[in-house]
């Protein structure tokens, strides 16, 4: 028994095996041949590693430029990394993190049944991180075994069906289809995002439609503009690091500027991988996705890892990658003028989430809109792990802690309930989501995910 429980937390907390199955399970749904089910589970499999493995190669080139960041400007404090605050937390909290997991995702797939709510959350990762994040504020909060398990399982799988829906009402306007949905922990930015391009952007002025003078229309090429543009920052930022630094730090002697040089590359070459990836996946998800919606859960929408939008506005990407880390800054000399802890820059999720909070802002508010819509969003992932970390108890003093506003919406949730009545306050906070849940559907003839399309 426990071994078929490992192999289920394995598959689980594998993005690639995860949506492989599903796009198997659908393809078999639709009674396709053997040679279409091998073909389309193998690439799905193979894309989601792709995808994975440019996210990968993204961030072993933004580690040292946070480094670098840090050396320049002499600042220290917390650092925002679901990866870092997730293996701190595994030591203590890892079986009721895996079981969480487990019944979460049986109740996302049970809400996507019988709700209005019909989004299953493929992002495995996200998935495990969440499950961990409320393992961890609850067990804090008084709860144990049993009613650990069921409740958390409860609010993440939840968690899973509401974050898709959120960010629905935009899909369409990114994608130009309403065939997926965002599974991210950091949609409820996105929305935000979205929202403030549609309030104050100009949609006809896209990123997408940047004009570029003939002499320079190399530019067009998005992996040659994103390797230009991240060249500048990287040897600038390392001039102000300076030589000795990154050479004995860093580089391993390798000469600081052609370092600098190397690591923009990299970053180019990861965004590029992540493209390629995407462009797999949905070539094979989205067909296979529909025996699933036709069979077992009508009508439901795969919830996809962000870089899931990337190809629909490469520009975006990049200048919401750059406003929110600028949000990031100025979040951080507003804490020291505050003298609050300091959270830096965690260019990591300013990466994947302000480059997605930009394809956002630019569908409904065109360049303004990704502009004003990443900026604040990376506001508001610099001042949510502010607000997080006292909920975290003994974790919360940890150097490190979760980034995406997701975490922030339902870590706040469960630890502001858990302040002010613990256990019986969190119980009744999450049945009453749930009641909330049920009466929209009772109440809505529309499921939630109907075709929306933005109007400007």
């Amino acid at each position: 028994m426990k071994d078929l429980l490992n192999v289920l937390i394995g598959i689980a907390s594998t993005p690639a095996l995860l949506v492989a199955l599903i796009a198997v399970i659908g393809l078999i749904l639709q009674k396709k041949s053997i040679s279409n089910i091998l073909q389309g589970g193998i690439k799905t499999f193979v894309g989601f590693l792709v995808l994975t493995g440019g996210a990968g190669i993204v961030q072993s080139s933004l580690t040292p430029f946070g480094e670098m960041f840090k050396h320049a400007f002499s600042v220290t404090g917390v650092v925002p990394n679901n990866e870092a605050i997730v293996a701190l937390a595994l030591t203590k909290y890892g079986t009721p993190t895996a079981l969480i997991m487990l019944v979460g995702m049986v109740v996302n797939i049970l809400i996507a049944r019988f709700t209005r709510f019909k989004y299953i959350y493929l992002t495995g990762y996200a998935t495990l991180y969440m499950s961990c994040m409320i393992a961890v504020i609850m067990s804090v909060s008084g709860f144990t075994t049993v009613p650990l398990i069921l409740l958390g399982g409860l609010i993440l799988g939840m968690a899973n069906a509401l974050s898709p829906a959120i960010l629905q009402p935009f899909i369409k306007s990114v994608t130009g289809t309403n065939d997926i949905a965002m599974g991210h922990t950091g949609n409820f930015g996105y929305m935000i995002s979205a929202v403030i391009g549609k309030l104050f952007g100009n949609k006809s002025r896209s990123t997408e439609d940047l004009k570029v003078p003939k002499g320079l229309s190399f530019l067009r090429d998005s992996t040659v503009a994103i390797a230009i543009t991240m060249g500048i920052i990287y040897v600038i930022l390392a001039i102000f690091a300076g030589k000795g630094y990154i050479e004995a730090k860093l580089s391993d002697g390798t000469n600081f500027i052609i370092y600098a040089i190397q690591m923009a590359g990299t970053f180019a070459a990861g965004v590029f991988v992540i493209l390629s990836g995407v462009r797999l996946i949905l070539g094979e998800i989205i067909p296979a996705f529909k025996g699933i919606s036709e069979k077992l859960v009508p009508n439901s929408k795969p919830a996809l890892d962000c870089p899931i939008v990337f190809p629909y506005a490469p520009n975006a990407v990049l200048i919401g990658f750059f406003s929110s880390f600028v949000g990031g800054i100025v979040s951080m000399f507003i804490m020291i003028a505050f003298h609050t802890v300091i959270v830096l820059p965690g260019v990591v999720p300013h990466f994947f989430c302000g480059a997605t909070a930009g394809v956002f802002g630019n569908a409904t508010g065109g360049r303004r809109g990704a502009i004003l819509g990443s900026f604040i969003q990376g506001i508001v992932i610099s001042f949510m792990p502010l607000a997080l970390m006292p909920v975290l108890g003994n974790l919360g003093f940890a150097n490190s802690t979760f980034s995406d506003t997701d975490y922030g919406v339902v870590g706040l949730f469960l630890g502001g309930l858990g302040t002010t009545g613990g256990i019986v306050m969190i119980t009744t906070g999450i049945f009453a989501v749930l009641a909330i849940m049920l009466l929209l559907t009772v109440f809505k003839k529309k499921p939630v995910n109907t075709d929306t399309v933005v109007k400007k």
